[in-house]
């Protein structure tokens, strides 16, 4: 086994003395400098390279086009209405009915309509309706019938349109709770004398 490592390495070694050491013929130096890198005879670097410019100009042209950004603004307007603290609210009350005696009040069909800079607080009231006191009436405000009105009990939010009211069947409160509900009616609360 040592021997053959031994006649392995010596070839090795004097393998690039031989080849270092060969004649050189004319012929062959006379091939390799007609035909340096063995090249494909069909390759036409004109040929190739309008081709490769063809591309460079698509590519130039693509990123070369006008890029066209938009920008797009809009804007939202949040109202939120709250609770009104105990003390207007009772006293608001009290203005509307003159003493302070549990007081009955009957509903009346009024506009599909209320000014939102008219809202002075919320109360949950019975089921799905809401009280709105208004600065000088309150009105009853009927949810869908899958709404609560417990839901609202600390106020709500409300999309601001451009006429500024919310309308009946065009606008949903939000509750701070995340509940959705669109408004089916407004009747304005009259106190009915006993």
């Amino acid at each position: 086994m040592k021997t053959y490592f031994t006649w392995t390495a010596a070839i090795a070694l004097a393998l690039p003395l031989l080849v270092a050491n060969a004649p050189v013929t004319a012929p062959d130096m006379q091939e390799q400098l007609e035909h340096p890198a063995n090249l494909d005879p069909e390759f036409d670097p004109l040929t190739q390279s309008d081709r490769l410019s063809d591309e460079a100009k698509r590519l130039e042209a693509l990123y070369a086009s006008p890029i066209h950004r938009q920008v797009r603004i809009e804007q939202r307007v949040i109202i939120r209405i709250a609770p009104a603290s105990r003390a207007p609210r009772s006293n608001l009350m009290a203005d509307q009915l003159g003493t302070r005696t549990q007081q009955r009040y009957e509903e009346r069909k009024m506009d599909d309509c209320i000014a939102v800079k008219d809202i002075s607080g919320v109360q949950p009231g019975s089921g799905n309706r809401l009280v709105l006191f208004m600065n000088d009436r309150l009105v009853s405000a009927r949810l869908d019938k899958t709404c609560r009105a417990r839901d609202f009990y600390s106020g709500f939010y409300v999309e601001r349109n451009e006429d500024g009211k919310i309308c009946v069947a065009r606008d949903k409160l939000q509750s701070r709770s995340g509940a959705n509900c669109e408004l089916t009616r407004l009747r304005e609360l009259v106190p009915v004398e006993a």
